[in-house]
């Protein structure tokens, strides 16, 4: 592995140039595209735990759950109307950014934004008016479109406009906005929990139009990335551009290399197609595996399900809410380590030690979890002994936080050459919602059928994919995206199938 070692060392290539208050804040405005994905994810979770929510429109569950004492508490909430609520989204999404690909490509990066968050707003209203199943899931998957075209063009944005010394940092801002969102959501669902009356699940819903708007303004006020205005034939634009966010004039190495780029993507006709190709097999390798291994962290899975979770473990109401605002504030403290660490330490650090704690505190909090419940599910806990599960739920949730939470965007984000670089986001962003989908969709009965077993699970593959990134995810800190494959060419493995006529040899 000593090619991957060379690249540790932060070689590459060195622009003119330092971070500007125009370039921070601009990375600031596009992050706040993660708040509309941490919204949801942190929203949904408290609301399908609302009695008056699920008395509404899932009855069965509100039944099984307030009038049978004596049901097995690993299968208290297991509905499949119940998890398509939350899952449907994640479909939506995955559609979504084929189609956000062409037009973050065509329109650049900021139109896909600006589309994202008024699709975002449009589903948010009649999720909060939702008169019945139907309308939910609708306004649902118009929360899926946004997502969608977010996700697909924030993180491509941020990877950007970033200097490379800087660029973890910057882009890992995307995931600390998921994290506020998560957060400001379990805020939120332990407020209008104690609304009187019920309906207070309509202002959890209905609040998710706040980040939208956020988002959506926002985009209008963004300057378009110096690629994507080259790639569009702005080359003066993009020139002053490259000045204005560098702070400086001695721009001509970058500008030249970012030219060199997007005439070699021009020859690109169906970039598609050429993903197939051999020399990318590292870059879809990684597209697939990253964002695939991310949902069977069962992180989604915590903060999707955390309140449902909880009360499924004997939790109260009301403790349980409360346990998710605790771990939400975790998360997004846990994510600021990862903003001041990824460009000195790297990301393979990160990676791996993230998923060693991951998998330790897994197999703890299946332990902890067996012993009261065992296979019978029937048990109630004690405070004691529920802060202790409490407390081993925010080791695991600190290791997501600052390893495969933001660098499972972050990664894939910044390796693609331009040529294919929205395509391949689409990937990384598709195969991440439909594993989300699925995880989703299937977790409440493999909770019901597994029962403690389920952590374990989970632990298994953390283990798998922290074994992944040690063999075949080479260091990427500190290299200008623009030369990207280098570490491909240095890599042990994946330089065979990177020749001599890939993007990036021109820049060696």
């Amino acid at each position: 592995m000593a090619g991957a070692m060379n690249v540790a060392t932060g070689e590459g290539k060195e622009y003119p140039g330092k971070i500007t208050v125009f370039v921070f804040m601009s990375c600031l405005v596009a992050s706040s595209g993660g708040l509309i994905f941490g919204y949801d994810i942190g929203i949904s979770g408290g609301v399908t735990s609302m009695d008056s929510f699920l008395s509404k429109f899932f009855p069965s569950v509100y039944r099984k759950q307030a009038e049978d004492s004596s049901t097995n508490q690993y299968c208290e909430f297991n509905s499949q109307l119940l998890t398509a609520f939350t899952s449907s989204l994640y479909l939506a999404a995955l559609l979504a950014s084929f189609f956000a690909s062409t037009t973050t490509r065509v329109f650049g990066r900021k139109w896909s934004m600006l589309g994202g968050g008024l699709t975002f707003l449009v589903g948010a209203v009649l999720n909060g008016a939702a008169k019945d199943v139907a309308m939910l899931i609708i306004g649902r998957i118009l929360l899926g479109i946004g997502v969608g075209f977010a996700n697909q063009a924030v993180p491509l944005y941020l990877s950007e406009m970033a200097p490379a010394r800087l660029r973890g940092m910057l882009n890992i801002g995307f995931q600390l906005m998921i994290t506020i969102g998560i957060f400001v959501a379990n805020l939120v669902n332990y407020g209008t929990s104690k609304i009187k009356g019920g309906w207070g699940w309509r202002v959890s819903l209905a609040l998710a139009a706040v980040p939208a708007a956020t988002i959506a303004i926002g985009s209008l006020l963004l300057p378009d990335t110096p690629s994507s205005l080259i790639d569009r034939g702005h080359s003066e634009k993009a020139r002053a551009m490259l000045r204005r966010i560098r702070g400086t004039s001695d721009v001509d190495a970058e500008y030249d290399d970012l030219v060199s780029a997007s005439e070699e993507s021009k020859l690109i006709k169906h970039p598609w197609a050429t993903l197939r190709e051999r020399r990318y097999r590292p870059h879809v390798t990684m597209a697939i595996l990253i964002p695939f291994f991310q949902q069977l962290t069962g992180m989604n899975i915590i903060m999707f399900y955390a309140p449902v979770l909880f009360k499924t473990i004997g939790f109260g109401a009301d403790a349980s809410l409360m346990s998710s605002v605790i771990i939400g504030l975790v998360n997004a403290f846990a994510t600021l380590v990862s903003i001041f660490s990824v460009d000195r330490a790297g990301r393979r650090v990160l990676f791996i030690e993230g998923g060693i704690q991951m998998t330790v505190c897994q197999i703890i909090i299946g332990v902890l979890i067996g012993i009261k419940f065992g296979t019978s599910g029937v048990a109630v806990l004690s405070k004691g002994y529920a802060a202790a599960v409490v407390l081993f739920i925010c080791f695991f949730v600190c290791g997501y936080a600052w390893s495969w939470g933001p660098l499972g965007w972050l990664v894939p984000s910044e390796i693609f050459p331009l040529e294919i670089r929205s395509a391949a986001q689409s990937i990384t962003v598709a195969v991440n919602m439909l594993f989300t989908f699925v995880i989703a969709q299937i977790f409440l009965p493999l909770l019901c059928h597994m029962k403690f077993g389920l952590f374990f699970f989970f632990a298994g593959w953390e283990l798998l994919m922290t074994i992944f990134i040690a063999m075949f995810l080479p260091e990427t800190k500190n290299v200008p995206i623009e030369e990207m494959n280098t570490v491909w060419k240095k890599h042990w493995y994946w330089s065979k199938y990177v020749d001599e006529a890939s993007k990036g040899s021109s820049v060696e």
